[in-house]
């Protein structure tokens, strides 16, 4: 082997010796930290039943907790919430949980992303996440296919 060609290997190992790899889903250290907040307000959505589907909310990080109110006021106007969409739409199975007006759940999930949809009418949604620092394209089916979740 010439020296010009250990020049060229030393080089390209050198180059990448120093990039550290970003965390995985089983990074524990991120998920014990605070989260990096992602906030979204008065999200309209539409009623499934218009055959509009669920509205997707996606998240630039994984989450270490979500959490989701429904803010319609006046007449009932449910909100479906599920981690797949067709969990939300219930094609398949019923994959979603209801919160009625003015109710909120707080969840420590670990997702890349949410499924709203109103379950017989219109509604307005908000969503206050905590994120790791795990790009959201580490979890990448984000559970879906997989058993209670559509």
């Amino acid at each position: 082997m010439s020296d010009n060609n250990n020049i060229k290997a030393n080089t390209s190992f050198a180059s990448h010796r120093f990039q550290y790899p970003s965390p995985g889903v089983g990074a524990v250290g991120q998920y014990q930290t605070s989260g990096i907040p992602y906030a979204t307000a008065s999200v309209f959505i539409q009623n499934v039943l218009d055959g509009e589907g669920s509205l997707q909310v996606s998240f630039p990080y994984v989450t270490k907790f979500v959490t989701v109110v429904n803010e319609h006021s006046g007449s009932s106007a449910k909100l479906r919430v599920g981690f797949s969409a067709a969990g939300a739409s219930g094609t398949v199975d019923d994959n979603y949980f209801l919160l009625d007006n003015g109710e909120s759940y707080t969840g420590e999930f670990r997702v890349s992303k949410l499924f709203l949809a109103g379950h017989e009418s219109n509604t307005t949604a908000s969503v206050i996440a905590g994120m790791t620092g795990i790009p959201a394209g580490k979890l990448q089916n984000n559970w879906s296919g997989t058993s209670g979740v559509g």
